[in-house]
């Protein structure tokens, strides 16, 4: 078996350099009053359209905060992970197009692009240094991309606005009404600011301030940064000061590092490049489209840039509890991690090969395989693959899985609170 030893912050093996993986992440250090109040926010379901889903209904800690599904049911549904279900009286329209990912480490500085196609990024040509959906629309006050990020969901009718003209975030939504005096924050940030509690915490944090929807994003920000930071994990103390892994461990890191290519993309320390690649994953669900498209396809990164050459490509994701995160892939294709180990060792062959059952889809009508069943489509997606075929034994793979498992910190700081202050219900 290889022996790795660190040499300054650089994995070692056999007298050669396998991966320097540069400075350790850095987090911002937030206010416990910000990040206190920021936690109440998430759980909360005064965000929502309908006040029926709070951030946590999608992020939850039981789920490693993710939900457990491939593609969420957000409005119209209730429940939670894989226990959530259509409403029979206000059924969901579609399920959401992507899956919802963990929020591990999303407060290190290194994290400047987010969502899976990097639609919301860290950028200085912009006006307020964000690029956004929004563009000039974008509202100023955002304390940074992870704060602006997070409050996206709540203009999304399928996630948390609503359905059209159902209550009044979704009809602000619906006519365009976003970011604009009077338009959907101003309406969510006014609920908050009703609530005596809310006001009395913003009012604590910020004296004679008004309360804003960028305010309520940047604390839930704070309290994201505090909340899910993962740095501490067995490869970490290795890493550090040369805690011995298990075995199976280190053989994985050896490969991970090595032979099978894997740091290529999943690099640094938190095993992300933070770039897009194309892996011929396979496409299931509705697909990412406005509502005057009638495609089932999701393109990826060219949805952005319109750049052909990122059709297909969608964010590295980095491995932090990554075991703890399942279905995998953009639109959660893959229930096992072994299956999206293996899905890399061959991703045209097994996009031709794929069968659904290696989902996790909630009981919901729709036809989920629509791009998948399309000849055309699928070969399209293939043709973008960026990754060379390789061989890995059945026992180098577990040897992966198992260096994953290292890389396990599954911290619950905060949890989850008792109540909100709404005195609406807490997602448990």
């Amino acid at each position: 078996m290889t022996r790795w030893v660190l040499v300054g912050l650089t994995l070692v093996a056999g007298g050669a350099a396998a991966q320097d993986l540069g400075p350790r992440p850095t987090f911002a250090e937030p206010e416990m009053d910000r990040v206190s109040l920021g936690q109440l926010l998430f759980y909360d379901p005064i965000l929502s359209g309908n006040q029926n889903i709070s951030c946590a209904t999608c992020h939850h800690p039981r789920f490693g905060t993710a939900d457990g599904v491939s593609l969420s049911l957000g409005e119209g549904a209730t429940g939670l992970g894989l226990e959530r279900v259509a409403s029979v009286e206000n059924r969901p329209e579609q399920r959401i197009p992507r899956n919802a990912p963990g929020l591990w480490n999303l407060g290190a500085d290194e994290f400047t692009v987010f969502f899976h196609d990097g639609r919301l990024e860290v950028d200085p040509t912009q006006p307020h240094g964000i690029r956004t959906p929004l563009g000039a629309e974008m509202t100023v006050g955002f304390q940074s991309a992870l704060s602006a990020q997070a409050m996206f969901p709540v203009l999304s009718p399928d996630e948390m606005a609503g359905h059209y003209s159902e209550n009044d975030v979704s009809q602000a939504v619906r006519m365009g009404f976003l970011s604009q005096p009077g338009g959907a924050w101003d309406i969510i940030a006014n609920r908050v600011a009703a609530i005596p509690e809310y006001a009395a915490a913003f009012e604590a944090i910020a004296p004679g301030a008004p309360v804003t929807f960028t305010e309520i994003a940047n604390v839930i920000a704070d309290f994201m940064v505090f909340e899910w930071r993962a740095d501490n994990s067995p490869f970490d103390q290795y890493m550090i000061d040369g805690t011995p892994l298990p075995d199976a461990a280190q053989t994985g890191m050896a490969l991970f590092y090595g032979d099978a290519g894997c740091s290529s993309c999943h690099s640094g320390w938190l095993q992300t490049d933070h770039q897009f690649h194309a892996i011929a994953m396979p496409q299931i669900g509705p697909g990412k489209a406005a509502r005057f498209e009638d495609h089932a396809r999701d393109d990826g990164r060219f949805r952005v840039t319109g750049d052909e050459t990122d059709a297909y490509a969608f964010r590295t994701p980095s491995l932090r509890n990554v075991t703890l995160t399942a279905p995998y892939g953009h639109n959660g294709a893959y229930r096992e991690l072994e299956d999206v180990i293996r899905h890399h060792l061959d991703p045209v062959g097994a996009l031709e090969a794929y069968l659904i059952d290696a989902a996790v889809l909630l009981d919901f009508p729709a036809d989920d395989l629509a791009v998948q069943n399309d000849e055309t489509q699928r070969a399209a997606i293939g043709a973008a693959n960026v990754l060379e075929p390789q061989d890995l034994s059945d026992d180098e793979v577990a040897a992966l899985v198992a260096f994953m498992k290292a890389l396990e910190d599954p911290v619950e700081r905060l949890g989850v609170p008792e109540r909100v202050p709404s005195g609406l219900p807490v997602d448990r």
